[in-house]
Parts: C-alpha cells; structure tokens; sequence
C-alpha cells in the first residue's frame, strides 16, 4: 500500500533533507496522528504543495501531531507548458465533478468560467463560497492521488477576461474543445509545436516547447463549455483572440467529461504519461 501523504505550508521543507526530523501539527497532524492513527515506525509522505517532497518514518505521536524522520527528498521538475482547464459553470455539480477528476489526472491549474451560456451562476456575494469550495475539493483530490502540487483555483473569469488573457500573453496558447470542429486534439497540439520529442525537454520548469511563432510556450489552457456548449460569439471572439480549436473524439461529451478527457489525451500525446511516477514506480 501507498503510504499516506500529507500537505504542509508551502516553503515547510525548504531547509529539510535527509535524517532532519520534521514536526506535524495543526490539521494535517490531528488527520495523520488522530484520525488514521499513524504509529512510529510507519511510513509517511510529506508535500510542500508545490514541488517538493519528503518520504520517511514516523518516530514518535502526540496528541494531534506525529513527528517525521526523513530518510529521502525529491524536487519534481514542473513540466512546460504547463496543463490549465478552463471550466465553464455547469448545472447539478458538473462543473465540480470535472475539477475533481482533473485534479486526479494532472491538471496544474484550474479556471472557472462564466461563459454564456453556464445555466450556474455565482450569484453577487456568494463567489468566495463557490471557489472556496472549488479549493477544497481540489485539495482533497491531489491528497487522495497523493499529489505533491495542489492545483491553483484561479478566480471567476468571463470570455472577455479570458479573450483579453489569450490575446496578451506570448508564451501561452489555448485550445477550445468544441463538438463541431474538424480538426482533432493532435492536429491542434502539433499546429502548436507540441509533441512528445518536443515536450520532453520542458520538464525543468524553465524551458517548454516552441511554438509556432517561435515562443516558448509555458501555458496551455483547454477550454471547456457547459452543458449547453460555447456559444458561436463565444468561439469567434476567442478565436480572434488567438485561441484554436479541437474536437474531442466522434462523441458529445458532458461538460463534466469533456475537461478530464482532454486532459488525460494531451497527457499522452505528450509522453507525460510515459515517465515515472513521482515515487519512481
């Protein structure tokens, strides 16, 4: 079995290293030594929630809190360009449920989207509510998958922010998933410049994949409609923003599907998928 991981402050394992001992408090350390019952000896992994790691052993447990002996210490190198799901409001929790299976499948970053025609609103006075619990559940998810980064929630965007974003930004490229396109995933991935070979070399988190105007490009947003799909004014202004265009398949994909989807083909077509896992299994 796995051994459980739990997330603390980011910059908690900066100074950290081998045989260093590590406190666990607060809420991860009442979960760890009070809910689970994590006895010394015990195996244990430990996330800065970004992109550093700490596996060892528990050496002694107290009252809320267990104490870490760390025996290994791994900085993962963040992968270019990096993989944000734009995710349209959607009814009955959709929208919900395709963060939380994106999270589970890699995404480093999550947009919510206001498009047109999202049937879900954030009412005025309630968006610190839903993106709250849009944080939690993507927290939850990179716990259950043992994830070091936890993916950032950004705030509420609407098509015109996220038109105004596509068309300002040199080293970022978006891809609306859209039902009627011609063009398939791989063809919109390769017209970016992105392909396996390509890809993995950007794994150091400084250097991604060129694209077609001969910028490195280091952000790629997938864009995802809600139920009632992308309106055509939608699709044009982003277009004219710079943003291409893929269908997923020969299928019509629930909007809490289509996001996770994506995600897991791009992941192959780019090779991720192919290298080990970050216990190096």
């Amino acid at each position: 079995m796995t051994a459980p991981l739990f997330h603390l402050a980011p910059g908690a394992l900066d100074a950290v290293e081998a045989g260093s001992r590590v406190l666990v408090d607060g809420a991860e350390g009442h979960h760890a030594a009070t809910v689970m019952r994590l006895a010394p000896e015990e195996e244990i992994v430990l996330s800065d929630t970004r992109d550093r790691r700490a596996e060892g052993v528990v050496t002694a447990v107290g009252s809320g809190e267990l104490t870490v002996e760390v025996r290994r210490v791994d900085v993962e190198p963040r992968p270019a360009p990096q993989l944000v799901l734009v995710q349209a409001l959607a009814k009955d929790r959709r929208d919900v449920q395709a963060i939380e299976s994106a999270t589970e499948l890699g995404v480093e970053r999550i947009v919510p989207w206001s498009a047109e025609r999202s049937v879900a609103r954030w009412k005025p006075g309630r968006e610190a509510k839903k993106h709250a619990e849009w944080v939690s559940t993507v927290r939850t998810a990179a716990k259950q998958t043992r994830r070091t980064a936890i993916p950032e929630v950004e705030a509420l965007h609407t098509t015109a922010q996220l038109a105004e974003r596509i068309a300002s930004s040199a080293d970022l490229a978006a891809v609306v998933l859209h039902e009627t396109e011609e063009h398939t995933l791989a063809e919109a991935l390769t017209a970016l410049g992105l392909s396996p070979a390509g890809a993995a070399g950007g794994m150091d988190g400084t250097s991604g994949s060129e694209g077609t105007g001969g910028t490195t490009l280091q952000t790629l947003l997938l864009l995802v409609g809600p139920e009632g799909g992308i309106s055509e004014a939608e699709i044009s202004r982003l277009s004219e923003a710079g943003a291409g265009s893929a269908r997923l398949g020969p299928s019509v994909l629930r909007s809490s599907t289509a996001g996770p989807a994506a995600l897991t083909a791009v992941q192959v077509l780019l090779g991720r998928w192919d290298r080990p896992s970050a216990d190096g299994q």
